[in-house]
């Protein structure tokens, strides 16, 4: 609740307030807690109090019981007696509704939510499909060769058609970008084919959300609250962690370096926080831990909920300024050490001790502190949460239905858009290459076709010259025999005309046919 200009969260024991300065709200927060001990509860109570200050809000919502902020709490004998008991009805407290757009990466229950694989980037899309080292270098590989080549990688299809691309032409790149094993390349196409399966093609998609729409306020100057229905995308913790991470990347990028500001420009709270951190290499958790160190300059609180502060790695939860621990229990000595760790992270209480009250808290009950105005923690206090002002619990489907349409982002973001981009560029140069090949072939077979054709006419007309020489020869040779029997005969009979009639007529016939023999001789050769 929104009080004196600041977050009324609980009552002590003997009913002092217990306040979250919002100067302090952006040194982010930790609300922890076993199972039914009332995170949800508490985590209402902070996103009503930062929307009535203006400051809009960011909720994964995993079990599906926060979309109650859309509509007034409803009384009851038990709230009754919560309002009594933290003197709410003096404070102004009243049933309220609050404003909110629904958000969800599936599109089923909130307005689709949407990033392209380019935004997302290698390092958290190698995460969210389970790559090693080797296929996570040729994934950042294949987006260097995408971006050298100026082409767009905005949905699975792309990145797959990119990853086919390079599988087929390995050795063209690899004098610039080094030995591409297709062995990886197909590991990683099969690993983004599961990941659509699971529903993940429909996240990396045009058009992709614009962060500063949710830099926005309601009716009555309230800040906007944004619910990401998580009850689905849970299932696969990868993708829910990835995205949280890209989120805060998104803000960390986006916004301005403001300082310390009077309140937060926004506050996100991510439940099951610790699927952030499970089986994060170190360069990514690096990278979670520069962005929550860094990203309160930007004027944004970040809140993890989670069961146990054990989830948090140290470097992350050492700045956690603002604590909520509900309660834990110790059945285990492995449980027992993380109670010990949880009240360690307090400044100690002389009244009591701290390991001992978080075991013994019961539901909606917590140990608390808070950030001072001078920045320090405020020893740990055992505390009382107040009730939200909205509805416990769900929505049905036809509120929830309103809600996503009313929204004024609906029109904006509902219709997917599929772009040009490396996919259709691919797929036209792939025909244009297919239509240069064909008409190589085609021009080959057509050269071949007419060398044959050339060839053929080159035999015939050398057969027809070959013939037409040879009827030249036989005609030359006709006359020539007529010439040179009659040669012959007359030379035969003039030398043998000497030794008669008789010798005249044989040396004739033998005249002639020497001389058809001498000439018959000269043609052969």
């Amino acid at each position: 609740m929104y009080k004196d200009g600041k977050v009324w969260v609980a009552n002590t024991e003997n009913g002092e307030n217990v306040f979250l300065l919002p100067k302090m709200a952006n040194r982010h927060g930790l609300v922890a807690g076993a199972t039914g001990t009332g995170k949800t509860i508490t985590l209402k109570v902070l996103a009503e109090s930062f929307s009535d200050m203006g400051v809009p809000v960011f909720l994964a919502d995993v079990k599906g019981d926060l979309s109650g902020m859309v509509l007034e709490g409803a009384d009851s004998e038990d709230m009754q007696k919560r309002i009594q008991k933290f003197g709410l009805e003096e404070a102004g407290f009243k049933y309220q509704k609050y404003p909110a757009v629904f958000w969800d990466v599936f599109g089923e229950k909130g307005i689709p939510l949407r990033t392209t694989v380019s935004e997302m980037g290698p390092l958290l899309l190698s995460r969210i499909l389970g790559l090693n080292d080797l296929q996570s270098d040729i994934l950042s590989i294949t987006f260097k060769i995408a971006d050298d080549n100026n082409l767009l990688l905005v949905d699975t299809k792309d990145l797959k058609a990119m990853l086919n691309y390079i599988s087929e032409n390995t050795k063209e790149f690899a004098a610039d970008y080094g030995n591409i094993s297709k062995v990886s390349i197909a590991a990683i196409v099969r690993a983004i084919v599961a990941l659509e399966i699971a529903g993940g093609d429909k996240f990396f998609f045009e058009p992709a959300l614009n962060i500063r729409d949710w830099f926005a306020t309601g009716e009555g100057g309230k800040g906007m609250i944004n619910i990401l229905d998580s009850t689905s995308l849970i299932n696969n913790g990868q993708l829910y962690a990835t995205f949280l991470l890209w989120m805060m990347s998104e803000l960390f990028e986006t916004l301005p370096e403001v300082g310390d500001l009077d309140k937060p420009k926004m506050v996100f709270f991510f439940d099951e926080a610790h699927l952030l951190f499970d089986d994060a290499p170190k360069l990514l958790m690096d990278k979670i831990e520069q962005v929550v160190k860094l990203i309160r300059s930007k004027g944004v609180g970040i809140y993890f909920v989670t069961q146990n502060p054990r989830d948090i790695p140290d470097g992350v939860l050492a700045q956690l300024g603002n604590k909520i621990q509900h309660a834990l229990h110790a059945y285990t000595p492995s449980d027992m050490k993380a109670v010990k760790a949880a009240a360690d992270s307090f400044r100690e209480n002389p009244e009591f001790k701290t390991s001992d009250v978080i075991q013994e808290l019961g539901t909606g009950e917590a140990v608390v502190s808070f950030l001072q105005e001078d920045g320090t923690p405020s020893v740990v206090q055992r505390v009382k949460i107040l009730p939200p002002q909205s509805l416990m619990g769900g929505i049905d489907s036809a509120t929830r239905d309103k809600e996503i349409k009313g929204s004024v982002l609906y029109s904006k973001y509902y219709e997917p858009v599929d772009p040009d981009s490396a996919y259709e560029f691919l797929e036209r140069k792939g025909l244009a290459d297919a239509k240069e090949a064909e008409r190589l072939k085609a021009e080959a077979e057509a050269a071949k076709a007419k060398e044959k054709e050339e060839a053929a006419a080159a035999k015939a007309k050398e057969k027809a010259e070959a013939a037409e020489a040879r009827k030249k020869k036989q005609a030359a040779k006709s006359v020539g025999n007529a010439v040179a029997g009659t040669v012959g005969r007359e030379v035969g009979k003039t030398v043998g005309g000497k030794f008669g009639k008789f010798g005249k007529t044989l040396g004739g016939n033998l005249g002639a046919s020497l001389g058809r023999g001498i000439l018959s001789t000269f043609f052969k050769s």
